[in-house]
């Protein structure tokens, strides 16, 4: 949540010496820089979360990290009423990616990538064809194709918009939640830099109190909200009425 100015250009066109200038041919260089930082650092913590169980001795990083797996195996377990290790791989590293894209931002220099409607859109994408592949996987292409003529022909279309709003509905709320954080802090820089009043008070109350809302409470809900949407699709289409009943 850096104090940058919202229209400037941080875009790349690698392919504009070959005539190709459209907007999808561009590159937003401070999302690919805050998504490989946040690749390292999931680098980084995976190996050293490896070395850590490895080692037999019980230690307070050990009973972290085993606290954060079996949170996500209860989330599975009261969904998916099981914990297979497909899924609970899938969300937990779903929910570990987004909530450190949205927390990056407390690394100098770095920006939240989900502040861009690409990175959220490509989470949104992986989710729906997870949840989609497993259908089919669960139910049979047959079964799964007839679901959408239900309870007659005339409601194809209404189902499928219905299922591909689910790619709409998690990217946007993501983006702009996300966003929208990113906006209402670079407004408050732009206010606290008027005055050195507001920047003395802002270094002692005001920064900290944003950090926290915006650049971890706020990642921690939205990363949450988007495992738990995508678990909840995932259930709707895999675990039969007399499972969950």
């Amino acid at each position: 949540m850096e104090d940058n100015n919202l229209l400037s250009n941080h875009s790349w066109q690698p392919l504009s010496s070959y005539g190709f200038t459209h907007s999808f041919w561009t590159l937003h260089t401070h999302t690919i820089m805050g998504t490989m930082v946040v690749t390292v650092i999931i680098i980084i913590l995976s190996l050293y979360a490896r070395y850590v169980l490895q080692q037999k001795k019980s230690s307070i990083s050990k009973f972290m990290f085993l606290k954060y797996v079996d949170g996500f195996k209860d989330l599975l377990n009261q969904t998916l009423q099981s914990a297979p290790l497909g899924h609970l791989a899938f969300i937990g590293s779903l929910f570990t990616f987004i909530l450190i894209c949205n927390s990056v931002s407390l690394i100098p220099f770095i920006e939240e990538p989900t502040k861009d409607l690409n990175t959220t859109l490509a989470c949104g994408l992986i989710s729906f064809f997870y949840v989609q592949g497993h259908a089919i996987k669960y139910k049979g292409l047959g079964s799964y194709l007839h679901e959408f003529t239900q309870p007659f022909f005339l409601m194809l279309p209404l189902n499928l918009m219905g299922i591909l709003t689910s790619i709409l509905s998690l990217s946007f709320r993501l983006f702009g939640n996300i966003f929208g954080g990113y906006v209402i802090s670079h407004l408050y820089f732009q206010l606290i830099a008027t005055s050195i009043v507001f920047e003395i008070g802002g270094l002692i109350l005001g920064t900290n109190l944003l950090i926290f809302c915006f650049g971890i409470f706020e990642g921690i809900i939205q990363a949450f909200v988007f495992a738990m949407l995508t678990l909840t699709y995932l259930s709707m289409e895999i675990v039969s009425d007399e499972e969950s009943s």
